[in-house]
């Protein structure tokens, strides 16, 4: 079994494996690249990579029973004396015949050992908690307290995948837009977005997916945003008052300074904006009310605004749209479009 070759059935069962070499020191300079390839792949593989150390060492008597390399080949080389196999070496197989077989009791240890580490393995399997989903509806936002005490805000629209391990507590923001009061303690706490990972060094940061961007924003402590889920390159490092934007096709980063009271100003329903582009504004609104907010073009799409609005106000949105001289909107049926002043109709962006 090769615990990087195709058709590995599970990260669990690699895991067992990968410790199994490394307690043999069966590990060629390759193979220990390749293991450690392997690890930093993903975070589930150190979690249960590190998870499958505590449980061999728990096993104790039974670990410790399994055999070494030198009566592994003798015993195979014994039994395939007769057999048309490829020699292993000259000098390794005369050593091995030269030395008088031990007792083979260690086989039934061996059997056991085995029988119980990939029972338990199985068993750590199985108990590493299902992720739970939270969500909020459209035009709701809502407030949840995990199981460490971190507090997680969701905006309208918006989903998050929450599963706590014994070695590391990691969200997964699926849509929409979250903030993490995290609460202290030794696991690492790591949020999955956009295919990003999101390491915090703080407190208290806000994730948003958008259309064509990622957001990220620190309003007290620290975080690293890093790329390919966690196993890339380091794109960010934020501090409190300071918010990353990076590009979902090239992964272009730009930082900016936040105010802690923008970043957080959702909470609140408020919908703050600045040196945005109308479609991201469009949307922030589309989440929070049934009455749709309609770009109805690109020159439109692509105006950059600063405002401060209370999300279900409406009438204010469209008096601050129709105070731009640049647009016109036009409202009913549960709409409201609008649209560069020159430009024809070409559809909705």
């Amino acid at each position: 079994m090769s615990p990087h070759a195709p058709g590995t059935p599970t990260t669990t069962e690699a895991a067992a494996h990968w410790h199994l070499l490394q307690r043999e020191g069966a590990l060629s300079p390759a193979d220990q690249q390749r293991f450690m390839d392997w690890l930093v792949a993903s975070p589930q593989h150190l979690r249960e990579y590190l998870a499958m150390a505590r449980v061999a060492a728990e096993l104790g008597d039974a670990v410790r029973a399994m055999p070494t390399d030198a009566e592994v080949e003798a015993f195979i080389t014994g039994h395939r004396r007769d057999d048309n196999v490829v020699a292993l070496g000259r000098a390794r197989i005369a050593a091995a015949q030269t030395r008088r077989p031990r007792k083979r009791s260690w086989l039934p240890r061996m059997a056991v050992a085995a029988a119980v580490l990939l029972s338990v393995a199985a068993g750590l399997h199985l108990a590493m908690p299902s992720p739970r989903i939270y969500a909020a509806p459209h035009g709701e936002t809502r407030v949840f307290a995990l199981d460490d005490g971190t507090v997680l805000h969701l905006n309208a629209e918006s989903e998050a995948s929450v599963a706590f391990g014994p070695f590391r507590r990691q969200v997964a923001l699926t849509r929409g837009q979250a903030s993490f009061v995290v609460a202290p303690g030794l696991r690492p706490f790591t949020v999955q977005a956009a295919g990003l990972e999101v390491r915090d060094i703080g407190t208290t940061f806000d994730v948003s997916l958008q259309r064509d961007q990622a957001r990220f924003g620190v309003t007290e402590g620290r975080i690293h945003v890093i790329d390919e889920g966690g196993a890339g390159s380091l794109l960010a490092d934020l501090h409190a008052g300071q918010a990353a934007r990076i590009a979902h096709a090239d992964r272009r980063v730009s930082i900016s300074r936040e105010d802690a009271d923008v970043l957080t100003a959702w909470w609140q329903r408020r919908i703050v904006f600045r040196d945005e582009p109308l479609r991201e504004i469009a949307d922030r609104f589309n989440r929070m009310n049934r009455t749709r907010l309609y770009v109805d073009d690109s020159v439109a799409g692509a105006l950059r605004l600063t405002g401060n609005l209370k999300a279900h106000d409406l009438a204010s949105l469209r008096a601050f749209l129709d105070e731009q001289p640049t647009l016109t909107t036009t409202a009913g049926n549960g709409e409201i479009r609008v649209r560069s002043r020159h430009a024809p109709v070409s559809g909705t962006y």
